[in-house]
């Protein structure tokens, strides 16, 4: 088993990772994880962990797990919108079909105004970009 775990191990928190470097390799044959870095995602920072110097090796690895997880995130967002989309579809045909006069007065004003911030949003940064394409052409 050991010798199919990874030299490193990120412990994922809100903006990045705490860095571990995984050691099987003891005495005792024990996995033993040292705390080697604490990553920022947000701002791209990778802090050395009490007095350790991190080399090459360390650098690359961090880097490499950040951009990774970059995207992993990115995708999570995106997924995250399809999936309202699919909520609003649902709560429109929830509306439609089996809400109550009550149920529907205790959340029409809420939906209506988040759903004319959405609504401003959009509307917004469409024009930009179609702005911007005809500032290109």
């Amino acid at each position: 088993m050991s010798a199919d775990l990874p030299e490193y191990y990120f412990r994922v928190r809100e903006n990045g990772a705490f860095v571990f470097r995984v050691d099987t390799e003891n005495r005792n044959r024990r996995i033993e994880m040292d705390q080697i870095a604490v990553v920022n995602i947000r701002n791209g920072e990778i802090k050395p962990h009490g007095q350790r110097q991190l080399g090459e090796q360390d650098l690359a690895e961090i880097k490499s797990w950040m951009e990774a997880r970059a995207a992993t995130l990115a995708a999570r967002d995106v997924d995250d919108i399809h999936r309202a989309i699919d909520h609003l579809n649902l709560t429109a045909q929830w509306a439609n079909s089996r809400a109550t006069d009550t149920q529907l007065d205790d959340v029409t004003d809420a939906l209506l105004l988040a759903m004319h911030d959405l609504r401003s949003v959009l509307v917004r940064k469409k024009a930009d970009r179609l702005m911007k394409e005809r500032g290109a052409k």
